[in-house]
């Protein structure tokens, strides 16, 4: 059954993917933009979902489509400048012709790193309900100048748009429809299969929360579903939203599992930790290593929950040795030499 409601993915990966089929189940109709012409076939065939090809610097292109849509996802990176603008562009556009436009962006937890690089767990636990806490955080903070940009924009256009910003923490998962993995884990088990141990950085002291990338889609929806029956103003008092699912790990945690998973499987000689030398970042995220498996990140979805939101998947490590490590050790790992897209909701 149609809802009549036309919707703008950018970005249908690891994240998106998952929403967009929930969006199309539910009735939507679904448009997204990908880069590859290989995955808009795949989108088309398996959804039925309409696809445009081009990529995040198509600001024109993007603005476009989003004025043709009455509903925008952004879930294809938190650092992206550009392509959050040709969205705010096109959501101004429809909000000068009176229309009404939802808009949800995906950040990430590393906005709430400390700097630590895991050399200590901190105390400090951000929630949700509080907007000052994540208002008070660095401008130059991970993601928080796109965050930044958004919500000024959000201020501007005031009630004629309805703006969030959902900032998952670490994402974990492995999408069997669609054959998607997660980033920071397999990169860590795939510089364990290069060098022959599993590591961290400093002493992996650092702590993150956590949520299953099924668990967040269904959010994403209870999220729209929230913002499409609220007033404006409700929407505008409060533009964030964590998502997570009441567990956490530290780093030096994540080492010890994917060195015990890859030790078993008989793939690296000894599962000890090691500590990660700055050397190795190239083999890793590159100098921002530190923030993406280093980092303190600690969150509450108290709002998600209010809405009756509630975690269903299966836990990190049952997930790990379940669903990703089994994936991991399909691939040729010969010429890895780390990760160097940008890191989408984290």
């Amino acid at each position: 059954m149609s809802t009549g409601k036309k919707v703008f993915i950018v970005g249908p990966g690891f994240i998106g993917w998952e929403v967009l089929d929930l969006l199309v189940a539910e009735g939507y109709a679904v448009s997204a933009l990908v880069r590859r012409e290989a995955h808009a076939q795949a989108i088309e065939k398996d959804s039925g979902a309409s696809t445009v090809i081009g990529s995040l610097e198509d600001k024109a292109l993007i603005t476009e489509h989003v004025i043709k849509n009455d509903i925008v996802f952004h879930t294809a990176t938190a650092d992206h400048l550009p392509s959050a603008e040709a969205v705010l562009d096109g959501v101004q556009a429809r909000a000068a012709k009176g229309l009404s436009t939802i808009f949800i962006h995906t950040s990430g937890t590393s906005v709430l790193d400390d700097g630590s690089k895991s050399e200590f767990k901190t105390e400090k636990v951000y929630n949700d309900s509080d907007p000052k806490q994540i208002d008070s955080l660095p401008d130059d903070a991970p993601h928080r100048p796109i965050d930044l940009a958004i919500v000024r924009a959000q201020k501007k256009i005031g009630e004629a748009a309805k703006i969030a910003i959902m900032i998952p923490p670490e994402i974990y998962g492995f999408s069997h429809k669609h054959k998607r993995l997660t980033i920071q884990f397999p990169t860590i088990a795939r510089f364990a299969l290069k060098h022959g141990w599993a590591g961290h950085v400093g002493k992996g002291l650092g702590v993150e929360s956590q949520i299953n990338v099924m668990d967040l889609a269904r959010a994403y929806i209870v999220l729209l579903h929230y913002m499409e029956r609220s007033p404006p103003k409700v929407v505008l008092d409060n533009p964030y939203f964590f998502c997570e699912n009441g567990k956490e790990f530290s780093w030096h945690e994540a080492a010890t599992e994917i060195g015990k998973a890859l030790f078993e499987a008989g793939k690296i000689k000894d599962p000890t930790p090691r500590k990660f030398s700055e050397a190795d970042y190239e083999d890793l995220f590159g100098r921002i290593t530190p923030a993406v498996i280093g980092l303190n990140s600690r969150s509450r979805a108290i709002r998600l929950r209010e809405l009756g939101w509630q975690p269903k998947e299966k836990g990190i490590w049952e997930s790990w040795r379940d669903d990703e490590l089994p994936e991991i050790l399909k691939e040729e790992h010969m010429e890895f030499k780390g990760y160097r897209e940008n890191v989408v909701g984290r």
